[in-house]
């Protein structure tokens, strides 16, 4: 098939790699095929709908790399699920009794669109994968290529997500700032709230490269500058079981001892107890066009530190969220090879027609390929037996044990 233009999407939430992907595809289209033109749908999906796209001339091409520098996407970003013809009838995107998928693929038809890249989680990719199921049901020729960004690093079988890295340093950042509050009260309580829906993959990376920074620090216990203080002393979640009760029993005697506690909480810790309770006093429970729960009505931080304020006898409590301080940040150099790896690749397969999601396959010794689409899904457990993250939690000194049942909200 010969190629004449290429569309490239970011969508979903933000994480930090969608400009510097932007980027390096345009950078890798303009070195090996040059002639191939290159447009950007606004907005995701919202601008495939929408006929909205934005043609990447020689400009454009020329300060490609720029986007590097910067977090956020500059093509745009929405949460449209091509499956939810009532959602996008009642947003105004398709009309009443339109199949959104061949809306969509005509739109792509109409465009002269030959290979689509697709740049975000889970649910993009799915729904990508959805879009290229229609196509080929219907004959069209269309290559669609897909790139997996997520700060929760949960998509199946992808062994590292664009993005992860770059959030859990960047909210290790955060927390050594906010943490700094803990001398500002006594017995203070601070739980720093990260993202992760239904995987603790970026709480965990976050509190242990937090914990690794405080290794790399001077103190000075006579004046009151101590490790100890400044330390993680509690990570939940959702994979692990949590003992309310006993952890309280041991975060009392750091609170007693030190004058503080820091806990690292997982949004998606505890939201099964959350939800019930708010269902049982006759509240709505807001969900978005997926069915996701919208984690930031029901604001677990709050609910954690409702719960363990009065039993570890805290007279102060603060929470912080970092998930949009980290996900809009710009990739760092782990990123950044990582990324440059995928999009090339990504390219290579596009010009041999090969569709897919680009990753390194878990279920085939983490080669870095295509994968089918149907073999893409999301909410990938964080899996809480890596030595790394037994070893972290040992050192703080919290017991660990995995939740009888894996979380869906």
């Amino acid at each position: 098939m010969s190629i004449r233009r290429v569309a490239l999407l970011t969508a979903g939430g933000f994480a930090p790699c969608l400009s510097a992907a932007v980027g390096d595809l345009i950078e890798r289209y303009t070195e090996v095929a040059p002639d191939i033109e290159i447009i950007a749908y606004q907005y995701g999906y919202h601008g495939l709908l929408t006929g909205n796209y934005v043609v990447i001339d020689d400009e454009a091409r020329k300060n490609a790399g720029i986007l590097r520098e910067f977090g956020g996407s500059p093509i745009g970003n929405s949460r449209v699920k091509l499956t939810n013809a009532k959602n996008l009838v009642e947003r105004g995107l398709v009309a009443e009794g339109v199949n959104p998928l061949e809306f969509a693929a005509e739109q792509l038809r109409k465009d002269g669109v030959d290979v689509l890249h697709t740049i975000g989680g889970d649910d993009t990719n799915t729904t990508a994968a959805d879009l290229a199921a229609y196509l080929h049901d219907n004959d069209y020729e269309l290559t669609v290529v897909g790139l997996p960004k997520t700060i929760d690093n949960d998509v199946i079988p992808v062994r590292q997500s664009l993005g992860a890295w770059t959030a859990a340093e960047e909210g290790a950042g955060f927390a050594f700032n906010i943490i700094g509050e803990h001398r500002s009260n006594p017995r203070m309580l601070i739980v720093h709230e990260c993202m992760g829906r239904n995987c603790g993959y970026l709480t965990a990376e976050t509190a242990r490269r937090y914990h690794e920074l405080l290794g790399t620090k001077s103190w000075a216990p006579s004046l009151g500058l101590t490790r100890e203080r400044w330390d993680v002393h509690a990570v939940f979640v959702p994979e692990a079981k949590l003992d309310i009760a006993a952890e309280a029993e041991r975060l009392k005697a750091i609170m007693d001892e030190q004058g503080n506690v820091n806990i690292f909480l997982s949004e998606g810790a505890g939201v099964p107890e959350i939800i019930a309770e708010m269902e049982a006093a006759g509240q709505e429970v807001q969900r978005d066009p997926f069915g996701h729960v919208k984690l930031d009505t029901i604001n677990p931080g709050q609910w954690f530190a409702k719960q363990f304020a009065s039993l570890i006898g805290a007279e102060k409590v603060m929470v912080q969220k970092s998930g949009y301080y980290s996900r809009a940040a710009a990739a760092n150099a782990e990123d950044l090879a990582l990324i440059k790896q995928m999009c090339d690749l990504a390219v290579d397969c596009a010009l041999k027609g090969v569709s897919g999601v680009i990753g390194q396959d878990e279920e085939n010794g983490d080669e870095l390929t295509a994968i089918a689409f149907p073999r893409i899904a999301g909410a990938k457990p964080f899996d809480i037996t890596q030595s790394w993250f037994t070893a972290l939690m040992a050192e703080i000194g919290q017991s660990l044990e995995a939740a009888d049942v894996a979380p869906g909200h």
